[in-house]
């Protein structure tokens, strides 16, 4: 029994041991975008981004300090926070990555910008910024300290984590147009909104799953059909009508977007009448799903 019940445990910590390095290597390679981003494309141009990284800007403008110095300091107090509140694991992963970030400023901070067209610096410098903290949240980490405190206050607070950064951003980002103009500041706008929803498909990426559910009265025909035409599997499940009490048979089931329209299809050639809601999935693990192409 001793020999059966230590192997399985080695096993698993070669597993884990796999997964750390993978963890470092992906968070490496977001935070060094991070830099990438922001020496290359945005700070040469007067362009900023919001949160700690954007007061670290300002502080290095004024100071005329390298900028990484300051993405260390400022972010110390909320990496505390971080540590005492969400946990260690969290912590320590946003501190190698700012400190990974910090680095690559300091190092990319002598070379040229590959345009001073601002409008091309705000557009590249927002994919490439949002690429790299997407890639660094999607494995358990973060670049900016003004995420922990919104993820702290909305603990406590009825703002959503979104609405407590926006509001840091607000102002932060507004400030630019004192500082350095306001055809920067808006262009810092224009930077902000990429990086957002770069931020989303790194997270996400571009194939994202679907939640369907159908409620109908030929729900047999319709599942059969899912399975048989669009290769997915369905789940039943029994449902009870709020207004008239009776009883419900819904389809529920795991699709990609790209077979979205083909199962809208399906649905009205069966039963054009019946209940049909479509939700984005942020992730999907388990069960049969794959992704796969449509022939």
């Amino acid at each position: 029994m001793i020999a059966q019940t230590d192997q399985p445990q080695i096993v698993h910590l070669k597993i884990t041991k796999a997964k750390l390095i993978k963890k470092a290597i992906f968070i490496f390679i977001g935070a060094a975008l991070m830099a990438v981003g922001l020496e290359i494309f945005l700070v040469p141009n007067n362009i900023i981004d919001g949160g700690i990284v954007g007061i670290s800007i300002y502080t290095s403008y004024f100071t005329d300090l390298p900028l990484g110095i300051f993405l260390v300091i400022l972010n110390i107090p909320f990496l505390y926070l971080g540590y005492k509140q969400i946990g260690k694991t969290f912590a320590f992963s946003t501190l190698y990555a700012v400190i990974i970030m910090a680095i690559g400023t300091y190092l990319l901070h002598p070379v040229d910008p590959l345009t001073i067209d601002p409008l091309l610096a705000a557009v590249f410098g927002g994919i490439i910024l949002g690429i790299g903290v997407g890639i660094v949240i999607r494995f358990g980490g973060s670049l900016d300290g003004t995420e922990i405190v919104a993820i702290l206050l909305n603990k406590t607070t009825p703002f959503s984590v979104g609405e407590v950064v926006m509001f840091f951003n607000f102002f932060i980002l507004g400030s630019a147009g004192f500082v350095f103009g306001w055809d920067r500041a808006m262009y810092s706008l224009i930077a902000y909104f990429i990086a957002f929803k770069m931020i989303d498909i790194a997270i996400e990426g571009f194939d994202e799953s679907k939640s369907v559910w159908i409620i109908s009265e030929k729900s047999q025909d319709i599942g059969d059909a899912l399975v048989s035409r669009l290769g997915r599997g369905v789940t039943y499940l029994h449902g009870e009508g709020g207004f008239t009490g009776g009883q419900k048979r819904v389809i529920f089931c795991v699709i990609t977007r790209i077979e979205e329209a083909k199962l809208k299809t399906i649905v009205e050639e069966l039963d054009p009448v019946a209940f049909l809601a479509i939700g984005n999935i942020h992730d999907v693990k388990g069960g049969r799903f794959k992704k796969k192409d449509i022939h």
